[in-house]
């Protein structure tokens, strides 16, 4: 009997429904119903926290081949949210951009000032700037925030969302001749595109 036909049965054997048995064992409905339909695997911790609900060993829950599974589920999980928290870190940093001066003080300013400070960027420009490094650094947030939930697939949606930030910010700058800033975005693209492709080649 596989583990997901175990689960389901020991949780009928007692009578509870999905809900009841995610709130004893302190996960989503979702995850034990990813369990029980055999998509998934618990991580080490909850499958301790399952074998001491329903006083029954591990071994007794899983077998050997599922367990190696159920390691490297946990593995990917833990690479994507680490990825995940390492890109919003990243996208986070060019907030510093609106009080470093990087950008061009026109002819009769200083040499570089800050983007609300730099008289010789056109207004709409300047509001793209900002436009721009605003949503970059609510994108890191963002995933500041989602890296506390198992979704991978959240964290695959801000990744590229970053990414294509991270691309258009680059552009951006380059093509306004604010080479400063456009080095960031560069840095950050080029970190992000390293630490993507590492983390492929180590799962896979």
């Amino acid at each position: 009997m596989e583990f997901n036909e175990k689960l389901q049965e020991l949780r009928k054997r007692r009578s509870l429904t999905q809900e009841e048995l995610a709130e004893a064992l302190y996960v989503s409905r979702t995850a034990i119903s990813k369990w029980e339909s055999g998509r998934g695997y618990p991580s080490i911790d909850s499958l301790k926290a399952i074998s001491r609900y329903f006083s029954v060993s591990i071994d007794e829950l899983i077998c050997s081949g599922e367990i190696l599974t159920a390691a490297e589920d946990e593995k990917r999980a833990f690479v994507s949210r680490s990825l995940s928290l390492i890109c919003s870190a990243l996208d986070i940093l060019p907030a510093a951009l609106f009080a470093m001066p990087v950008f061009g003080g026109g002819a009769a300013g200083p040499a570089s000032v800050p983007l609300f400070g730099a008289a010789g960027i056109q207004p709409w420009i300047r509001a793209v700037f900002a436009t721009l490094i605003g949503l970059t650094v609510l994108n890191g947030l963002c995933g500041m925030i989602l890296s506390r939930f198992d979704r991978p697939v959240w964290h695959r949606h801000r990744r590229v969302t970053g990414l294509v930030l991270s691309v258009i910010g680059c552009a951006v700058f380059i093509v306004t001749r604010q080479p400063y800033a456009g080095i960031l975005f560069f840095a950050i693209l080029v970190v992000k595109g390293i630490l993507m492709l590492g983390v492929k080649e180590n799962v896979v």
